[in-house]
């Protein structure tokens, strides 16, 4: 789908490459040796797979995930041919010749994701590369502890497969502390002994600051690459990458009592003035932003009253000049002085969901 123009749109969304760029040299550096890939699913966690993933390619990442079969097709053809990219879903039954046809590399998490991939390469006479996936606690994808066994049993299950790597999920990397991490860590080293030798994945973005003993041979960040704050609670060390500048569509001063938005949830206790924002629910401001969220326009802050409708939202601008409420002007729903971890914070939620809520009636534009 095809993003409107400035004119046509209610918002504008500003993409900063140079800061994911930036980023990923920064999670690089703090890996060490460590190949640093990157998660690039969820249409680049909803920036745009497309202008992100050759972004990271000038900045030398040669290998991207991606969770589905239809977003690595989609991909290829923005990227050199050399550059990898890997499916962490596998391959659904029935697409292992797509996967072959477009060089791209699946994640095998179970027995029945191995013989299939092992008959394909059987049929078509050569090595097929894969990477394999270990479940070490998190009870989610992944080979359990006796499928790793049986796979050290009967190395034949193999046959075909050139394992390219072994990898592995953390479920409280953004706790530095959980005793979980530890755990899977030993479970990881654990399976990596039984499985042939291969380059071993076990951190994302959160795991990459645990230190040098959870970085193994790649990491393979994906939300800290777009501003999120890899470890909840610390001072968030990535750069941000996101900007969405909003249109005020009216201006209009109420009485003390006047009701604001559905349901009536907001009764004002003065009279005030209220700006009505060209974003809602439909574009990714989530409805949990109700009484709630903010916007800015300079340092002056202005909290949304009432409800989160599917294309507005209300703010209180009664400390707002009027000069800049006009029709047209903006204002910041996230930037400087509120990032996408603030807006999270204020829905009860994570970053990740921020981005990837974003619609597509936004503007875009890609800075370099």
């Amino acid at each position: 789908m095809a993003h409107p123009s400035m004119a046509h749109a209610g918002a504008t969304l500003t993409i900063d490459l140079a800061a994911i760029r930036d980023n990923h040299r920064q999670l690089k550096e703090i890996a060490g040796g460590a190949v640093c890939a990157a998660v690039i699913k969820a249409d680049a966690y909803g920036l745009g797979a497309s202008r992100v993933a050759p972004a990271l390619e000038d900045a030398g990442c040669d290998t991207f995930f991606v969770a589905h079969i239809g977003e690595a097709i989609a991909l290829r053809p923005h990227l050199n041919p050399t550059t990898r990219v890997i499916v962490l879903h596998g391959p659904p039954p029935g697409t292992g010749p797509d996967f072959v046809a477009h060089d791209i590399r699946p994640v095998l998490s179970s027995r029945e994701q191995i013989q299939a991939w092992s008959r394909l390469a059987t049929r078509l006479g050569r090595p097929l590369d894969a990477m394999l996936q270990v479940d070490t606690g998190m009870s989610r994808l992944g080979l359990a502890p006796d499928d790793v066994i049986g796979l050290a049993d009967q190395p034949g299950m193999l046959d075909g497969i050139r394992v390219c790597g072994v990898m592995s999920h953390l479920a409280c990397a953004d706790d530095p502390q959980h005793p979980a991490n530890a755990e899977q860590h030993s479970r990881f080293v654990e399976a990596l002994r039984l499985l042939p030798p291969a380059p071993a994945c076990l951190s994302a973005s959160s795991g990459i600051f645990l230190g040098a003993d959870f970085h193994f041979d790649m990491v393979r960040p994906g939300a800290a690459l777009y501003g999120i704050a890899p470890v909840p609670g610390r001072a968030n060390p990535m750069s941000p990458v996101v900007r969405l500048q909003a249109r005020i569509i009216q201006t209009r001063t109420v009485p003390a009592g006047a009701a604001v938005g559905y349901g009536y949830t907001h009764r004002t206790t003065s009279p005030r003035r209220i700006a009505t924002v060209s974003v809602g629910y439909a574009d990714g401001y989530l409805r949990a932003l109700s009484g709630t969220g903010c916007a800015h326009i300079g340092d002056v802050r202005l909290p949304v009253i009432g409800r989160v409708s599917m294309d507005t939202i209300t703010l209180d601008a009664s400390d707002v000049d009027e000069h800049h409420l006009q029709p047209g002007a903006s204002v910041e729903l996230i930037g400087p002085k509120t990032s996408v971890d603030d807006v999270a914070r204020s829905a009860g939620t994570i970053g990740y969901e921020i981005l990837t809520s974003i619609g597509n009636r936004y503007h875009r534009v890609y800075a370099h």
